[in-house]
C-alpha cells in the first residue's frame, strides 16, 4: 500500500518570494497592534481589576437580559454587565469591585442572589480582592517576560546568534499581532490569556526550531547554494509535517471554541488566531526568510541573494613562443 503524502517529494514552492511583501505587512499590522494597545487598550478580566463574576443559567426559558438588568441595576452596585453566551438562557454578570474589601464583594454577590431568586440556576460565582487581582496581573506579565528571556538564551546556545535573534523577533511578532487581536476583538485578558499566549509562545517557538534545524543542516550539506534556494528547499522540506500538524492543532481548538463554554472562550480564541494563522505564517514568511537580512550564509559561495553566479576560475593561456633565457631561469628557481 502506497503511503499517504500530504505534499509531495518534489515541492518547490518559492516562499522567499515573498518576503518583499510578508515583511512591510507584518509590519504595519504590528504597528496597528501597538497603536491599539495604548488607545484602545485591552478589556481586562475579572482576575486582573477586581469584582465579581456570575454565570446563571435561567429555569423558564430564554433568558430576559432587559428585565435581569433593570433588576441588578436597582441594587446600586455600581457598574455592571450582562452578556448572553452559549444556549439562550445562559447568562454571564460582571459586577465591578466594590468598596470596603472582600465583604462587601460577598454581600454584592448575595443581594444578586436575593434578587434574582430562584428563577435562576448559579453555575459559578467568582470573587476577586483588589489586592489579588494587583498581584495576579503583576505575576502573570513577570511570567511572560521571563519565558521570553528563557526561551532566547535556549536558542542563542543552540543555534547560532542570527538564528537566536531571528526566532526571537517572529515570537515578539506573534505576541504582539495577538494582543492587538485581543485588543480589537474586546476578548476578555485573564489568566487563561496568559497561559494562551505562553502556549503560543512555545508552539511558534516548536515550529520554528524544526525548520531552522533543517536550514543549518543544509548548509553543511550544500556549500554552494543561494540562501533564497536552501530557505525555500529547508522550508518545502518540513510542509507535510507543517500542515499536518496545524491541521490537527486547528481541528482541536475549533471544537473547543465551539462547545468549551465561556470559562476557556478566551483562551481558545486566542490559541486559534495565535497559533494556527499568526504562527504557522510566522515561521514560514518572518523566521526564516529574516535569516538573509541577519547575514546568515553570506560568506558562503552562492550566499548572497544579489550575486550572479561564481565567477569561472581563471585559465593561464599558453604561448607557443619560446622562453627567454631570463624567464627560463625564474621558471627553474
Amino acid at each position: 500500500m502506497r503511503l499517504l503524502r500530504i505534499v509531495p517529494d518534489d515541492t518547490k514552492f518559492d516562499f522567499m518570494r515573498f518576503r518583499r511583501i510578508s515583511f512591510p505587512v507584518s509590519a504595519m499590522l504590528s504597528i496597528a497592534a501597538i497603536a491599539l494597545y495604548f488607545f484602545h487598550g485591552l478589556n481586562f478580566g475579572i482576575d486582573f481589576i477586581g469584582g465579581t463574576l456570575m454565570e446563571v443559567q435561567t429555569k423558564a426559558g430564554p433568558a430576559d437580559l432587559a428585565k435581569m438588568r433593570s433588576t441588578i441595576g436597582s441594587l446600586q452596585l455600581g457598574e455592571f454587565q450582562l452578556q448572553q453566551f452559549g444556549a439562550p438562557d445562559d447568562v454571564l454578570i460582571r459586577i465591578s469591585q466594590q468598596p470596603g474589601g472582600d465583604e462587601a464583594q460577598q454581600a454584592a454577590v448575595q443581594k444578586v442572589r436575593n434578587a434574582l431568586g430562584d428563577e435562576v440556576n448559579y453555575r459559578r460565582v467568582e470573587v476577586v480582592g483588589p489586592s489579588v487581582s494587583t498581584e495576579l496581573l503583576a505575576y502573570g506579565t513577570i511570567g511572560l517576560v521571563l519565558a521570553i528571556v528563557a526561551i532566547l538564551i535556549y536558542l542563542w546556545f543552540r543555534f547560532e546568534w542570527q538564528f537566536a535573534l531571528g526566532a526571537m523577533i517572529a515570537n515578539v511578532h506573534d505576541l504582539v499581532l495577538t494582543v492587538g487581536f485581543m485588543s480589537l476583538t474586546g476578548i476578555d485578558f485573564d489568566l487563561t490569556s496568559i497561559a494562551a499566549l505562553l502556549t503560543i509562545l512555545g508552539y511558534s517557538l516548536n515550529d520554528t526550531v524544526v525548520i531552522y534545524d533543517r536550514i543549518r543542516e543544509m548548509l553543511r550539506r550544500y556549500k554552494r547554494m543561494s540562501m533564497p534556494e536552501l530557505l525555500n528547499a529547508s522550508v518545502n522540506a518540513t510542509l507535510s509535517r507543517s500542515i499536518v500538524t496545524h491541521v490537527t492543532v486547528a481541528m482541536s481548538l475549533l471544537a473547543l471554541l465551539l462547545f468549551g463554554g465561556q470559562a476557556i472562550h478566551s483562551f481558545t480564541a486566542t490559541m486559534m488566531f495565535g497559533v494556527v494563522l499568526v504562527g504557522t505564517y510566522t515561521s514560514v514568511f518572518i523566521a526564516s526568510p529574516i535569516l538573509i537580512y541577519l547575514g546568515v550564509g553570506r560568506g558562503r559561495i552562492g550566499g548572497a541573494e544579489e550575486l550572479g553566479p561564481p565567477p569561472a576560475p581563471a585559465t593561464a593561456s599558453v604561448s607557443s613562443a619560446p622562453l627567454s633565457p631570463p624567464q627560463r631561469a625564474r621558471v627553474r628557481r
